[in-house]
């Protein structure tokens, strides 16, 4: 308690000195409730005719609560909306207790369907998601599937008649009964659940089992257009470090597969996509660069995935890669007429729209300077709907032309964030101090005036194949707006490493974890100093996952820093290898497994120690908080525990917390207000107090 009120004087001090401004008072700022209330738009489909779209919107609810007071438990809560393309007010199209999530029209545009876990109990008895219909002119939801073990990654027919969708394999009655009394042993990385396909009949209810075999289907299938064939995508196993991929062509009727080869000395690497005609198939392709360990499963290769074309009839695949697309693809849709693969890709601080032309293999933007997301497409190709976000707006459905030029905004979802005052935003780049350029997006204070130092966080992204983009700042990991609303500057880094600016630039920290990286992000740092934005006395830094390793890091080579945060950070690297489920992800930045030949010192072995964060104990001056969540197997609950411990009896400023039940992310609200409240207060308290006492 008493940090809390420290921490809201210090800020009140701050906010009085250096950025009130008469229009602040007119506008309130952003509070943590405000961040915590934030509506999120989810998935986005727009009907055949291009004249509604549905989709899904998420929020915190709290259906137990005898009144609407805060207090009570609270749930994250998806539901289906829907809106006309010519404008006018969304409505509610679901109010499902538990929710609903992925609406899909079916092709005849008569259907909305999405996927619902509906009726009553809890726990190992708790309903299952199935696939539920709802009619496009109005009614009741009917529930199409009862898979004993759910529904989902789904998807209609052409003829609107059918529907695939994967649902893992049930247990034998007697394994289920065991689990329920709880005589349930796990074997690590065994008794694997795997994924299979089913397609189910809309008018029927029947459901047939396409797939079976030790292999498991990742990702909804796609149907071929005249709806006999379907193609999916496989995995050996359905472990996270799994990197080994197949596609097939299955025939619905015999339920055979034909394998779809990827050009030589490259991996499948998502759902192949039909052309219209049916003759060939797109999707993203991996060069492989590791031979594989002795389990069979290798480091990931570190490359673009690239787009390549199949042709059915010839079973040849081709990569049609270019050296002006330098990035890696994402989605991808075909063009009613063939000629043409849109395909939505990062590039730079944005989520951008491509197109490729089949026949000269050219690659052209149709956005610039857009955060697309989810797009969506009419029957005749003309229409597109997509959410989009920007700094000063949450994401919102939009609609376009089949260029993307003058989206227009069909949506408020967030009315309250027009009453806020939120502060500016600015992409920048810098100079690294090998001459490298660096971007960022650097978020000003509210009511920031040029030539004011104020304080400044560092927020350093996860991955490191991610990137901070351009986008709307407030949610649990990221409370962006939250900061510049308490008189902070917040620095968003791409350091080397991060994707959307080309291969070379993702891959520039192989080998090189907390050394070309780490000084990308000072660097910047510096660059605020230089152009009198940052104040050098208050700096801090924070980040989760890798940008957790990296503040990890950060801390133990400098001491500029007055305080730190590290969410679910690493480092340990060596025991971090060892215990991870993404091992291989760990080798291809380390130059493979840990050399453990009897040798106690070796080039492997010192390198993993070189460049670990906890190799550096002693030399750590700034006070550092540690969240992380409880059942963390991404970054096991010993990393931070070895680093508190090794802290702590040096007599460092150090305190852990751990968040029950939690994964890799935080998943409950409490758990994530407790992080947005507690690292604002700590990272306050340590560095903005001695600059208020002078």
């Amino acid at each position: 308690m008493r940090m809390a009120i420290s921490a809201r004087r210090l800020t009140s001090a701050l906010l009085a000195g250096v950025v009130a401004t008469s229009a602040d008072a007119q506008t309130r700022r952003m509070s943590m409730d405000d961040v915590m209330d934030l509506r999120n738009v989810g998935s986005v489909a727009i009907s055949p005719d291009g004249a509604r779209i549905v989709y899904s919107v998420s929020a915190w609810e709290h259906p137990a609560a005898r009144d609407t007071a805060k207090g009570d438990r609270h749930d994250m809560r998806s539901h289906v909306w829907m809106v006309s393309t010519t404008g006018g007010d969304g409505r509610q199209l679901t109010f499902g207790e538990r929710g609903e999530s992925a609406p899909l029209w079916s092709p005849d545009g008569q259907s909305i369907s999405f996927i619902s876990a509906r009726g009553a109990g809890t726990g190992d008895d708790a309903p299952k998601a199935q696939i539920w219909i709802l009619p496009a002119g109005g009614g009741e939801a009917w529930q199409l599937s009862s898979a004993r073990d759910g529904a989902n990654g789904y998807a209609w027919s052409p003829d609107s008649r059918r529907i695939v969708f994967l649902s893992t394999d049930s247990l034998t009655r007697d394994a289920e009964a065991r689990v329920k009394r709880r005589d349930d042993p796990k074997p690590f990385e065994g008794d694997l659940r795997l994924s299979h396909v089913w397609v189910i009949d809309v008018a029927t209810k029947e459901a047939t089992k396409i797939t079976s075999g030790d292999f498991t289907v990742r990702g909804a299938p796609t149907w071929s257009p005249d709806g006999t064939r379907l193609s999916i995508l496989t995995s050996p196993t359905p472990l996270i470090r799994d990197e080994r991929r197949d596609a097939y062509i299955v025939n619905v009727a015999t339920k055979e597969r034909q394998r779809v080869a990827a050009p030589a000395t490259m991996t499948v690497q998502s759902t192949p996509v039909w052309s219209p005609d049916g003759s060939q198939l797109a999707f993203g392709a991996l060069t492989d660069t590791w031979k594989p360990n002795g389990d069979g499963m290798a480091p990931r290769s570190l490359k673009n995935t690239t787009l390549a074309l199949y042709d059915v009839a010839t079973k040849r695949a081709r990569d049609v890669s270019s050296a002006s697309f330098d990035n890696s693809v994402g989605s991808m849709r075909w063009s009613n007429d063939g000629k043409r693969i849109l395909l939505n890709a990062q590039d730079r601080v944005y989520g951008a729209m491509f197109s490729f032309d089949v026949s000269s293999g050219s690659y052209s933007p149709l956005t610039r300077q857009m955060m697309v997301r989810a797009p969506s497409f009419s029957s005749n190709g003309g229409t597109v709907a997509f959410a989009m976000d920007s700094p000063n707006s949450p994401a919102e459905v939009y609609t376009a032309d089949a260029t993307f030029s003058s989206p227009r905004r069909l949506t408020t979802t967030n009315p309250k964030v027009a009453d806020l005052a939120l502060g500016d935003t600015e992409v920048i780049t810098w100079k690294s101090s090998d001459g490298w350029t660096v971007e960022g997006i650097l978020l000003k204070p509210v009511g920031y005036k040029a030539g004011q130092r104020v304080p400044l966080l560092v927020d350093v992204h996860g991955g490191p194949t991610g990137a901070h983009t351009n986008g709307f700042k407030a949610s649990w990991g990221n409370a962006g707006h939250y900061w510049a609303g308490q008189g902070w500057a917040v620095l968003y880094p791409n350091p080397r490493g991060s994707t959307g600016y080309g291969e070379k630039f993702m891959r520039g920290n192989v080998k090189d974890w907390g050394g070309g990286d780490y000084r990308d992000i000072m660097t910047g740092v510096d660059e605020l100093v230089r152009r009198g934005v940052a104040d050098s006395s208050r700096l801090a830094v924070t980040g989760w996952s890798y940008g957790g390793y990296m503040t990890g890091w950060a801390v133990s080579q400098t001491g500029r820093f007055k305080a730190a945060m590290m969410g679910a950070g690493l480092v340990n690297m060596l025991s971090m290898y060892g215990t991870t489920d993404i091992p291989g992800y760990i080798g291809t930045f380390y130059d493979g497994m840990p050399q453990l030949d009897g040798t106690l010192s070796n080039k492997s072995l010192e390198f993993y120690r070189s460049r670990s964060a906890i190799s550096y104990s002693d030399n750590v001056t700034t006070p550092l908080l540690m969240l992380h969540g409880g059942n963390d197997e991404r970054v096991p609950i010993g990393q931070p525990m070895e680093y508190f411990r090794n802290l702590k009896d040096r007599g460092k400023t150090v305190e852990l917390v751990f968040y029950p039940r939690e994964g890799h992310g935080l998943s409950e609200y409490y758990h994530q207000l407790d992080k947005i409240k507690r690292e604002y207060e700590w990272i306050a308290k340590h560095t903005l107090q001695p600059k208020v006492l002078q």
